[in-house]
């Protein structure tokens, strides 16, 4: 049985394509809608004429999301609901068949979101698994790697297919993200793709034989680097947990990021003396674990950095066969005195004294209390008082954080220790306490305390600690923590720092981020408005080892008592530090910026797919935030605006490895870029600068250094966290660069040297 409208009188659907066609092309979408409908309604076969009139159009603009074939599927969708007589299950199954193997062939060439409307309109998902398997298998002969993933996607095939057939060569695109899609939901795909990656991480992996398995595929140099270890090992730990999944999977991705860590903690114990011997000890031993590879590894670090004697103690620990040992440690063991065999380490929680040395107390800032006024809070009855206290009624209190170090191996850790400082005293909420994190009035505790409006809480940075908290508590998944009387000072420092009143005669210097100063973050706010850095030298402490040092317990106390401090200060002098009146309208104001500037960033977007000539012209309008060291961050004089506009062909720059997507995005506009690869050290670009006659484009510290290698004018340092799209405005604005639209592109994309 044929399925028509009611009102069909058989309208050729080559007319209706061309009148559509017409009408497009003038941009008159009213007229469009009309057209659409009365034409619908003159088709003797609807479904069948839809067909004959999308093979027409769909692939034509492939890659923009509105484009004619999509708007024809809209207007159709439309007119079925005024025709409901007009469905599938009115055809006979020879017809429909037929039909569905013509929409199915136009899914390969349709934009996603031309795909959700042919499923519906010509259920799609109803078709033989059979013949979709065999549609999806001839994308992949076509190389339609992508197309095939989101038609499995879509038509929840995922467990239809091979997942390595699938997800590999999208990998090796780069288009790990639509991988993740691919399996998400699916427990047993979610495993195999993290089993996956994570063999790729093994040091036998080769990635010429996967290479070999699909010859089609052209690797660029950019899809190359994607693959590199450190950014695979990256990838499957975050996939672990997403997908909660058995670290027992990734062996491979953990023990480099632990060899990784090892690497770091010897750095910091031993070369920048940052860590003390406790702490070190500690962390080593948690990264090390029973892992004996790691073990030997220790042992042979520690004949480098440190000496054979503790190198032979900590082989004593872990017990490592003498065949295995460097013979000079092996000999080292024999000749060590019972009483050195064992590793020692000093300092107790008893023997350290409250207040510290004078020189400490000269160059670190200092809280003013004795031991006698910090109680730790470990029972209900404990915390009965702590409550008393802290939600007084017109109060303020400094709030601080600390957790376990684990070294990049899990992204968000459980809070160990929370800090909540008064005026006169100091709160250490000890979670590690056997039984006091989950019992129901801890919970209820701190929900009531982070809700109550009339008590003030100051921290800073505050978003890492809130992950934390919901990690500790689960139930704060389900019923999410109300935030009320928060003032983080993270957003005042930063006011701070990009405030343009001058503060250096009276009062502590400034030192701004970035500039030849150790502290960073909390610790350089105290110095700025106190004077004084704190100590950091206990942050990397293992917070869940019981009893805490009381050098920890210290710089647990002082993390959250100078919080109180610092917004004291501000507060009385808001002009001195260019801050408003009220501090926390800078919270309020932030609020606005970032929701008007993610508004903005959501209208790019819609231009960015096609890089064309409006998109080109925005750019030109588009003006950059005003920043006070714009003019800081070159050697010599910004290039006159009233000079002649210069063509993107004669601007030669080399991008370091912190700016591939700038360099990319550049080289779509016709500049002549060349970038670093991931591997490559950063003084590379200072020779492709003086070998080549380029200007240096970078980011953070290598700036100071890659500018004395560069003359005047020629070293360009930029903000790491703006988007490619804004750092490229950036320098086309500096440089007075003009691109026309017959520069977009003008440069082959696929090579990452030129």
């Amino acid at each position: 049985m044929s399925c028509t409208a009611p009102e069909a009188t058989g309208l050729d659907p080559d007319v209706l394509r061309d009148q559509l066609f017409e009408v497009w092309n003038r941009k008159d979408m009213q007229t469009l809608h009309l057209v659409a409908l009365q034409g619908f309604s003159k088709l003797s076969e609807p479904l069948e004429a839809l067909l004959t009139v999308l093979e027409s159009c769909i692939g034509k603009q492939k890659g923009r999301s509105h484009t004619l074939g999509y708007q024809i599927l809209v207007e159709f969708k439309l007119w079925m609901k005024e025709h409901p007589q007009v469905t599938m299950s009115s055809l006979s199954e020879q017809q429909a068949l037929k039909l569905q193997r013509r929409a199915l062939s136009l899914l390969t060439d349709a934009h996603p979101t031309i795909l959700d409307s042919l499923i519906n309109i010509y259920h799609l998902s109803s078709m033989d698994p059979a013949i979709l398997r065999l549609h999806i298998m001839n994308l992949q002969t076509c190389c339609y790697y992508k197309e095939a993933a989101v038609l499995c996607i879509k038509m929840k095939l995922q467990k239809e297919v091979i997942m390595e057939q699938i997800c590999i060569p999208l990998i090796l695109q780069d288009k790990l993200s639509l991988a993740e899609s691919f399996v998400t939901g699916h427990n047993q795909l979610e495993q195999q793709l993290v089993t996956l990656l994570d063999s790729w991480c093994h040091p036998s992996f080769s990635l010429e034989e996967i290479i070999k398995q699909f010859p089609h595929i052209s690797l660029s140099k950019h899809c190359m680097n994607q693959i590199q270890p450190k950014l695979l090992i990256k990838h499957i730990l975050r996939l672990v947990e997403k997908f909660n999944i058995d670290k027992g999977l990734c062996p491979n991705a953990l023990h480099n990021r632990r060899l990784s860590s090892l690497r770091y903690l010897m750095y910091k114990r031993f070369v920048e003396k940052g860590m003390t011997e406790e702490n070190w000890s500690d962390h080593v031993q948690y990264v090390v674990a029973d892992d004996l590879e790691l073990q030997l590894c220790l042992v042979e670090m520690l004949v480098k950095y440190s000496s054979l004697q503790k190198a032979a103690q900590w082989s004593l620990r872990y017990k490592i066969p003498r065949n295995q040992l460097p013979y000079r440690v092996w000999k080292t063991q024999q000749s060590l005195p019972p009483d050195l065999q064992e590793i020692g380490l000093s300092g107790s929680p008893q023997t350290a004294e409250w207040v510290p040395s004078p020189s400490h107390c000269q160059k670190f800032y200092q809280v003013p209390l004795t031991r006698g006024k910090v109680h730790f809070v470990d029972t209900a009855e404990a915390l009965q008082r702590c409550q008393k206290i802290v939600l007084k009624e017109g109060g303020i209190v400094g709030v601080d954080m600390e957790w376990q170090p684990t070294f990049g191996c899990i992204s968000t850790q459980q809070v160990a220790l929370i800090q909540l400082a008064v005026s006169d005293q100091v709160f250490l909420l000890d979670l590690c306490a056997n039984g006091f994190c989950q019992h129901p009035d801890t919970v209820s505790f701190i929900r009531s305390f982070f809700s109550d409006r009339n008590v003030l809480k100051l921290g800073y940075g505050m978003t890492g600690d809130l992950k934390s908290l919901v990690v500790t508590w689960h139930q704060f998944i389900e019923e999410p923590l109300k935030m009320q009387g928060v003032l983080d000072l993270l957003s005042v420092h930063q006011k701070i720092q990009s405030s343009k009143v001058d503060r250096t005669q009276n009062g502590p210097k400034e030192v701004l981020v970035g500039e030849s100063s150790a502290e960073k973050g909390l610790s350089l706010l105290v110095q700025q408005v106190l004077g004084k850095p704190l100590d950091k030298t206990e942050q990397m402490s293992n917070w869940e080892k019981r009893p805490l040092r009381l050098s920890q317990i210290r710089y647990a106390v002082a993390d959250a008592y100078c919080l109180l401090d610092v917004y004291s200060v501000l507060s009385s002098k808001t002009a001195y530090f260019g801050l408003p009146d009220d501090l926390h309208s800078i919270i309020s104001s932030q609020s606005e910026k970032r929701g008007e500037k993610k508004q903005k960033e959501k209208q790019a977007k819609q231009k960015i797919p096609t890089l064309g000539q409006e998109e080109f012209q925005g750019a030109e309008r588009v003006s950059p935030p005003h920043s006070d060291t714009e003019n800081s961050m070159l050697c010599g004089k910004k290039p006159s605006e009233d000079n002649d506009p210069l063509p993107p062909q004669q601007l030669r720059v080399v991008c370091d490895n912190m700016l591939q997507g700038l360099g990319r995005y550049l080289r779509c506009l016709g500049v002549d870029v060349v970038m670093l690869e991931n591997t490559d050290d950063h003084r590379v670009a200072a020779k492709l600068a003086q070998a080549e006659d380029r200007v240096i484009l970078t980011c953070g510290q290598p700036f100071q250094s890659l500018r004395s290698q560069v003359a005047e004018g020629r070293c360009l340092s930029l903000d790491c966290s703006e988007k490619a799209r804004d750092q490229a405005i950036r320098v086309l604005k500096h440089f007075n660069v003009q691109p026309t639209p017959c520069d977009i592109f003008s440069r082959c994309q696929g090579r990452v040297d030129i």
